[in-house]
Parts: structure tokens; C-alpha cells; sequence
């Protein structure tokens, strides 16, 4: 399985809590191959001076069944106290199953989620609060950005683990037809290499979702562009001069043709296949999916290179995050969090990236050179690995840790699609779906 299908088509919305939130949830497809096989015991229990510790993964295997038999066994041959029993969930159970198993208390010891799904429990207090068990020293070891995607309320609820940045690929001959030197680099330049590509080509720059229950693109477009979505109260913060200006700059873009009018009935699969079909020259993913592209499409794969990802004037750069939390009602929470620790370090960061091509979130495993620099003859492949990489200093989750996010992105979805087919003005679609979001029950 590819990133192409993990990060952008294969996931759509999920109802319930508001959980799995695209970003979140498509990164764990980002290293998934196959699916596992779940251990429906969920027991945890301790004997005499040993702590079981049960370690619950979202569909790692068996891709990465070596990789962690091998880690589970230094760790334990390090901490002699301590025995790992490691569950596989396939992505698509995890949110059932984790739900069954805090409601039944019978939940894991450590969980692999996302900072997406676990915020929602984060503000029923599900989880162990970090503040009080990680020192300074420790935390600083993490990328400073990508620790407070596991926060909310100003506490720390999980540790990150393994993440992805998006990057801009690109169709280097539709370009060069429509004239273009460069991709762009930011929405104002995209909306000038929008009409230029029509324009020359007649095909579309590229194409990004309206469908609310897809991609969160759109919706982290108005943060790089200088909106605050929400204020520190909850309350709708995008009715302002800023969030009128994005609704504006999406409605010109469809109102003069310059995005396919798709955009508002398919999701981000669609957006694919168009790129792949070379009728779009521009295409937001990860790093992993010019394999597909080079699977599906060889003749667009050599025409294809990569550049970091459009962002607005604040320089903001998207980064999707896995992380790793402890129930707070663990019978073990010592032994769970030394192996949340383990399993994060710098040492088994580097390691897990370089075997799953994505990249860590502790400050010395991204110091590494393999993250810097490639030789002059490498791929495209691994040169997006760098170009990825470099972004991650700028990167956040842009969308931050909130109950009903999903409520949020339909309310801004559907009113921008009112505006961009003239049902309503883009004044009133901003004041309704202002007015959406702060009478959500």
C-alpha cells in the first residue's frame, strides 16, 4: 500500500467524536502494507516484580513485523521487569476498538493514534497527563511544534512518534507548456499559475477537495493564509477582513474556471487520478506517492518532480502526526511510559523513519545526514525525502487539537460551496458559517 492511497484517497470522514481527522489518520497508512491481525485480548497484569506492558499499533504488520519483534526484544533484555505484548489493529478498527476498550477498561497500556482522534478523549482526561512524567530535558528532545499537536488545554496528552510533511509535485512539461519556470510557492502565485496553465494548456493547474467529509486541505489553507479559525473561547474567529479573503480567493478560482468543477462533489482520489492522467499539473501528497506514480503512470513519473508545499504569507507548513498515548487508568503506568519513551527515542526514531520512509520527530534523529543531503545522481524519490525533511521546521499541525473539528470543516465547506455556486455572497457564507460553528450543540 502507498502513501497515494493513504494519505489523500483512501480515508473520508469520520462521524463520530469528530475522530480521525484526514491528516491524522492518512499517516498511518503512510508506513502500512497489509493488514494485521488483532489480538482481542486486551488484559493487562502484573506478576510478582514483572509489568506486562500491551503495546497497540495501527496496522504495521506485517510490513514491519521484524522491526518491532526486534525492538520489543532490546527493550526487554534492557528492562528484564518488563514483558511487551504487541497488538496489530487494522487502521479501519482502531476507532471502534480503542472506544470498546475505554469504555470496558480493558484499553492498552500504550496506543499509537493520532493527535487528531486523541484530543477527543484528551478532554474527557482519557489519557496520562505528561506534564507531571516528562522532564524538561526529555521533552526538549522532540521537535517543540510537533510536541504541542499533543496538547490541548495546555496539557500534554502523548508523545509524537513518526510523521510526514506534504510536498507540491509537480507535471515539469505541462508547466514548461503553460510557461512556467516554477512551481509556485505560495496561493497568491497559485492562482496566477492557475490562470496561466488554463489559459496555454486548457487543462487545470490542480485540483484540491470541497467535499466535507474529505481532505482538510482547503481548511488548513485559511491557517497558512493568517486565519485563526477558532479563538480561545472555541468560538468562530475566521469572520474577519483575513477569513473573508480566503473564502473570496477560493470563489474566484471556481467562478473563472480555474479549478475542475469536481472539486465540489469529489474528494482527494480524484485529484489524484487527474494528475496521474496528466490533466492537472500540480498535485499536494507525500514523498511516497511518486512510487505510485511511478507504479501507474510511468510517463507522468519522469516528468515529475517535487518542491516544498504552497503555503500563504505566515509560512506555515502542513505535518501530519502520529503519536503514542497512555490510558490514564493503565495498571501500569511507569512501565508503559519507559516504553513510550523507548520506542520514541532518538536512536529507534532514526531507524523506524529510514525503514518506513517517513520521518521522525525528535530535534537529533532529523540532524541526521540522511535527512539533508542525497548524492548528485539520487531519485526523485529520495530527493523529496530531503525536500520533505527540510520543511519540518516551519511544519504544525495547522488545524490544532479540537472537539467537533469535523463540524467546523462542514460548516466552512458548505457555505464556501454556496458561495461558489452564487446561492449566497461570500459576506453572508462567512457570517453563516460563523454562525454554524457557534451553535453547534
Amino acid at each position: 500500500m502507498s502513501i497515494v492511497s493513504v494519505f489523500f484517497s483512501k480515508i473520508r470522514g469520520w462521524k463520530r467524536l469528530g475522530i480521525f481527522a484526514l491528516l491524522g489518520l492518512t499517516l498511518s497508512w503512510v508506513v502500512s502494507c497489509g493488514t494485521g491481525n488483532v489480538n482481542n485480548s486486551t488484559q493487562q497484569s502484573a506478576s510478582g516484580n514483572s509489568s506486562n506492558v500491551e503495546f497497540w499499533t495501527m496496522q504495521l504488520q506485517p510490513q514491519f513485523t521484524d522491526f518491532f519483534n526486534n525492538l520489543i526484544r532490546s527493550f526487554e533484555a534492557e528492562n528484564p521487569g518488563i514483558k511487551v505484548n504487541w497488538v496489530d489493529v487494522p487502521w479501519s478498527a482502531m476507532e471502534s476498538k480503542i472506544l470498546t476498550a475505554m469504555s470496558a477498561r480493558t484499553a492498552p497500556d500504550v496506543v499509537n493514534l493520532n493527535p487528531s482522534f486523541a484530543s477527543q478523549l484528551a478532554t474527557r482526561n482519557a489519557w496520562l497527563d505528561l506534564d507531571s512524567k516528562v522532564s524538561a530535558d526529555v521533552r526538549e528532545t522532540y521537535l517543540p511544534n510537533i510536541w504541542k499537536a499533543s496538547t490541548i488545554n495546555g496539557k500534554s496528552f502523548g508523545l509524537p512518534w513518526y510523521l510526514t510533511t506534504r510536498l507540491t509535485i509537480y507535471n515539469t512539461d505541462l508547466l514548461k507548456q503553460a510557461g512556467v519556470s516554477q512551481p509556485p510557492t505560495t496561493y497568491a502565485e497559485l492562482a496566477t499559475v492557475a490562470r496561466q496553465v488554463k489559459e496555454r494548456t486548457g487543462k487545470y493547474a490542480f485540483f484540491t477537495t470541497f467535499v466535507p467529509e474529505d481532505s482538510a486541505e482547503v481548511l488548513e489553507s485559511f491557517v497558512q493564509m493568517g486565519v485563526n479559525l477558532v479563538d480561545a473561547q472555541g468560538k468562530a474567529a475566521f469572520n474577519t477582513p483575513e477569513g473573508r479573503a480566503v473564502f473570496q480567493y477560493w470563489v474566484d478560482l471556481y467562478r473563472n474556471e480555474l479549478i475542475p468543477p469536481e472539486v465540489l462533489t469529489q474528494g482527494h482520489r480524484y485529484g489524484i487520478e487527474q494528475y496521474q492522467a496528466g490533466q492537472t499539473a500540480l498535485l499536494a501528497s507525500g514523498p511516497e506517492f511518486l512510487k505510485t506514480i511511478a507504479k501507474n503512470a510511468p510517463a507522468i513519473a519522469q516528468v515529475s518532480a517535487t518542491a516544498p508545499q504552497i503555503t500563504g504569507p505566515t509560512g506555515k507548513k502542513n505535518v501530519a502526526v502520529m503519536n503514542i498515548v497512555i490510558p490514564a487508568n493503565t495498571d501500569q503506568p511507569d512501565a508503559a511510559l519507559k516504553f513510550a519513551l523507548y520506542v520514541t527515542n532518538n536512536q529507534n526514531q532514526l531507524a523506524f523513519a529510514k525503514a518506513a520512509n517517513v520521518l521522525p520527530s525528535t530535534v537529533a534523529a532529523l540532524s541526521d545526514e540522511y535527512f539533508k543531503s542525497v548524492p548528485a545522481d539520487a531519485s526523485t524519490v529520495e530527493k523529496a525525502r530531503v525536500v520533505s525533511a527540510s520543511q519540518l521546521q516551519q511544519a504544525e499541525v495547522l488545524v490544532p487539537a479540537m472537539e467537533n473539528r469535523n463540524v467546523l470543516q462542514r460548516a466552512i465547506y458548505d457555505n464556501l460551496q454556496a458561495a461558489m455556486l452564487g446561492e449566497k455572497t461570500v459576506d453572508q457564507a462567512v457570517a453563516d458559517a460563523a454562525a454554524e460553528w457557534d451553535s453547534r450543540a
